[in-house]
């Protein structure tokens, strides 16, 4: 009789039952094997998952590029500026108490100091997010919200990149409310 598909079928030949043993322990060690790379690999990306304090710092170069084809509002032909995560900080450090712009003035105001026709609204979304999630790690850190970068005044609180921010759109709410308050004090 020889190997069926049935439980407890029975192996005639020595040959047989020495392969079938030894492809079930060769099965058995390289799950063993598997499960614990499969660990290894985990331990791995949670040690190399970055903070989004190490996101904001991260050397990254500004670069201008010519568009092809028409992308998002900028026309082919146009130049687009890509900026950084430490650019779009700087940038909102500089806006006053109680004044509030939305993330177009942003683009149009970085493309024009950089001598470009438009800036990437892809990476500057993402980069605002980095912005925002990065000090407000500081924030959960000790640091003084007057220490940290006001985010609050370029992100519109019912936007979608709002929704997706960690600590939600409320903390968005408080800080314009109490920045309004204060101005008009």
């Amino acid at each position: 009789m020889h190997l069926s598909s049935k439980r407890g079928a029975d192996i005639d030949k020595p040959s047989e039952k020495i392969a079938f043993s030894l492809s079930i322990s060769q099965l058995g060690f390289f799950t063993v094997f598997q499960f614990f790379v499969f660990l290894e690999l985990q331990k791995n990306n949670m040690a190399l998952k970055k903070s989004w304090l190490d996101k904001l710092n991260e050397k990254k170069e500004s670069k201008i590029k010519r568009i092809d084809i028409d992308f998002a509002d900028i026309p082919a032909g146009s130049t687009m500026f890509i900026a950084t995560p430490k650019l779009i900080d700087s940038y909102i450090k500089e806006i006053e108490i109680g004044k509030h712009l939305d993330i177009k003035t942003l683009r149009k105001d970085l493309a024009l100091a950089h001598n470009a026709d438009y800036t990437c609204p892809v990476t500057t979304g993402i980069f605002l997010r980095i912005v925002a999630e990065a000090n407000y790690e500081k924030l959960l850190q000790g640091e003084d919200i007057e220490q940290i970068t006001p985010f609050w005044r370029v992100i519109e609180p019912n936007s979608i990149l709002a929704k997706k921010l960690t600590f939600g759109q409320k903390f968005l709410l408080q800080q314009l409310d109490k920045e309004s308050s204060n101005c008009k004090n």
